[in-house]
């Protein structure tokens, strides 16, 4: 990623060119000498974290077009459930009703069909042979035609309850995991009711919305650093769009979550490269915190002196310093404990 080779750079011009360490001799006596940084403006990249919420990429909130009980429901709240696997079952019992109404229905007008198809065939017959005039043999040809369009119609709406009993059935659209469950065995449930959300967790897409001008550069397929609930992540870009009623931009981007450890609808950011700033970086390791408070030690004119900072971005062990310090300052490393003598 973009951001992370940069800094990766940035670690190496710190220790390096970028902040020099010089050894000079210690003040106090009976103590090894000191190491000190002299520090030098660096080219920093410039970021914008927009805020977003991570959300699972398939997520489906199941109903039916029935009005009926539920009977059974097999899946709890927390269950993880396959493609096609039954949730629950809701009292089809009028469904079958309307079937047999539609299978008697269908063989009514069949035997309709057959008939005008005999009525037909005679008619054909009589006209051959000049005994039926033209006027019948039309007749029966209509009537044919009726009571196919009969059986049609019938069988049609035989079809129009095999598919309404399926809805008899509530199944998981794909696997994933049951997130809410809206209703009970016994409880009642009509046209559009909400029944249960079943979430597949494996892919989240965050979504969050900026300026234009701060997506300028990015592609589809761009990866770049992303956190979810504090967790560092790394998203693929799946799109900018502009966003809907405003003169914003909306970034999508994918975070892979095969084993479920990021929570789904959690707090996120995207981290958006903007080019590069001016700046002071230290390494992480120099600095002192007491508290809320962030400082370092630097040689001044009387001897060493702590100096305290205000500290943006901290990041593979660098930190940028946003002021306190400026270019020439000698900021003292640390003796690490065990080495002072």
């Amino acid at each position: 990623m973009i951001a992370r080779r940069v800094f990766a750079v940035l670690c190496v011009l710190v220790v390096g060119a970028g902040c020099r360490a010089h050894e000079t001799p210690s003040h106090n006596d009976g103590r090894a000498s000191e190491s000190t940084i002299t520090v030098h403006d660096s080219e920093i990249p410039s970021v914008l974290e927009a805020a977003g919420v991570a959300e699972p990429l398939r997520s489906a909130t199941l109903s039916t077009k029935l009005m009926g009980s539920v009977t059974e429901f097999t899946a709890r709240e927390g269950q993880r459930v396959d493609d096609g696997q039954v949730l629950a079952r809701i009292d089809a019992r009028d469904v079958a009703a309307q079937r047999m109404q539609t299978e008697a229905a269908v063989a009514a007008a069949q035997a309709v069909e057959d008939d005008a198809e005999r009525q037909a065939n005679r008619m054909r017959a009589l006209y051959a042979d000049s005994a039926a005039p033209k006027v019948q043999l039309e007749a029966a040809e209509v009537g044919l035609t009726r009571a196919a369009a009969g059986v049609r119609t019938a069988r049609a709406a035989a079809e129009g309850v095999d598919a309404l009993e399926t809805y008899a059935t509530i199944r998981a659209p794909f696997t994933g995991l049951v997130t809410r469950r809206f209703v009970d065995p016994g409880g009642f449930v009509a046209p559009g009711t909400p029944i249960a959300t079943v979430q597949d967790a494996s892919h989240l897409r965050v979504i969050a919305t900026v300026s234009p001008s701060a997506v300028r550069g990015l592609r589809r397929g761009d990866r770049i650093e992303a956190t979810i609930e504090g967790t560092p992540v790394t998203a693929t870009v799946e799109g900018v769009v502009p966003a809907v009623g405003s003169a914003l931009s909306t970034v999508n981007a994918l975070v892979d979550n095969p084993n479920g450890r990021l929570i789904t609808n959690g707090a996120a950011t995207l981290t958006l490269p903007e080019g590069v700033h001016t700046g002071i970086m230290m390494p992480e390791s120099v600095l002192v915190r007491e508290g809320d408070l962030t400082g370092v030690r630097v040689r001044g004119a009387a001897g060493p002196e702590l100096r305290w900072l205000r500290v943006g971005r901290v990041e593979h062990g660098v930190a940028e310093v946003l002021s306190g310090l400026k270019a020439g300052d000698q900021v003292i490393i640390p003796v690490p404990i065990g080495r002072e003598r």
